[in-house]
């Protein structure tokens, strides 16, 4: 059995671009609501239930996607992000001491 080969291959931008630049800010934004997601859902683990029921799936989803969205929301604005995008655009820069 052959293995068809497909032609298509994706263009990755070049950082200190415009364009890579922009692509990569997102990636250290997503990455940073990531970290920021992780942190609510341990942060919020012991929370009192929204519905009246303690095993109610919906309680555990609701709060979940409100964390997510909290986190998506708040994403760029801890430094996480900017740490990231400083060191990952620098890299490979060589720097006169």
């Amino acid at each position: 059995m052959e293995i068809a080969n497909v032609g298509y291959q994706k263009v990755l931008p070049t950082i200190g671009t415009k364009e890579g630049d922009k692509a990569l800010r997102e990636k250290t934004d997503q990455f940073e609501a990531i970290i920021v997601k992780m942190m609510l859902d341990e942060a919020m683990k012991d929370d009192k239930n929204i519905f009246s029921s303690a095993n109610d799936p919906g309680d555990k989803i609701y709060k979940s996607m409100y964390r997510e969205e909290l986190s998506n929301a708040s994403a760029g604005g801890f430094g996480f992000s900017q740490m990231l995008f400083d060191n990952l655009s620098q890299k490979g820069v060589k720097k006169d001491k």
